[in-house]
């Protein structure tokens, strides 16, 4: 008898596909690896040439900051400056110097011809006014101040001058006895303001002595009240009691028409040194002279 063998099929048929399976595996085995190697090999690349790129961007020697040339350029340029000048010779400047001509028949050059340069008069002096100075004691001024008032009141025979310069002395003692000043009101300024209201006021048909102190007196008060260093003082000193009414009557009128000249003789100093010189010219021509 012989021996029976039998195939089955379906292993047959699975073992040729297992076959068929584990050769496609392989390949795909094979093409993967292909694939990742190419990647592998192209991503250097990219990385090179980027760090080729980097590398040419990059400046390692940079150009100085444009401040700093300009800086560096301004001290070049100042001291080549400083080192031309140096070397130019220093030169003065020319100025012109304006000439006046000497003499009447002096030749001038208008438009290319000689012609003569005739002296205009002019009406204007260049020559500054002589300074006048004028001198005088305050005990020269009271004398002149009573020479006036003898001469003005020339009705009053028996009046003099000593007797005008009491007059003020007293008024001025007793206020300094009263405490009423700190210091005597008599000085060479207030003896020319009382002249000054004294030539409007006192007038030449004065023939009462009683008369022309009380009108003498009224301008002291006014000298004191506008002049003097209080504020105020009193009017019994300067005031007879019997002619309040003239006292007041007369210092009205005196202030209407002498404030102008008040204001000015402490304003003006010409004004002040013509009132001066008027004052010294009241002396008496007999007298010696007071300039000496």
């Amino acid at each position: 008898m012989g021996t029976v063998l039998s195939i089955s099929p379906a292993t047959k048929k699975g073992s040729i596909m297992d076959s068929e399976v584990a050769g496609d595996g392989g390949k795909n085995d094979k093409s993967l690896k292909r694939h990742s190697m190419f990647v592998s090999l192209s991503w250097k690349k990219l990385v090179a040439s980027s760090a080729k790129k980097s590398a040419k961007k990059v400046n390692p020697n940079p150009l100085p900051a444009p401040s700093s040339q300009v800086a560096q350029l301004n001290i070049e340029n100042t001291r080549k400056t400083h080192q031309t000048e140096e070397k130019k010779p220093k030169v003065p400047i020319p100025v012109p110097v304006p000439t006046v001509p000497k003499q009447n028949g002096d030749a001038a050059v208008q438009n290319g011809r000689l012609s003569t340069v005739q002296k205009q008069p002019s009406s204007l002096s260049l020559v500054s006014p002589r300074r006048i100075v004028i001198q005088a004691s305050t005990g020269e001024l009271l004398r002149c101040l009573g020479d006036f008032m003898c001469r003005r009141c020339f009705k009053l025979k028996e009046l003099n001058s000593a007797e005008v310069i009491l007059w003020f002395r007293n008024i001025d003692r007793t206020l300094l006895i009263q405490g009423w000043q700190d210091q005597g009101f008599i000085t060479p300024a207030n003896v020319v303001f009382v002249y000054l209201l004294c030539e409007d006021t006192i007038a030449d048909s004065v023939d009462s002595p009683a008369e022309l102190q009380g009108t003498f007196q009224t301008c002291l008060y006014l000298a004191y009240s506008y002049m003097g260093n209080e504020i105020s003082y009193p009017l019994k000193p300067f005031m007879i009691d019997s002619n309040k009414d003239v006292f007041w009557e007369t210092s009205l009128r005196i202030i209407n028409r002498m404030s102008a000249k008040m204001l000015q003789l402490n304003a003006d100093p010409h004004f002040f040194t013509e009132v001066f010189q008027d004052l010294k010219n009241q002396r008496d021509s007999s007298e010696a002279n007071l300039d000496r």
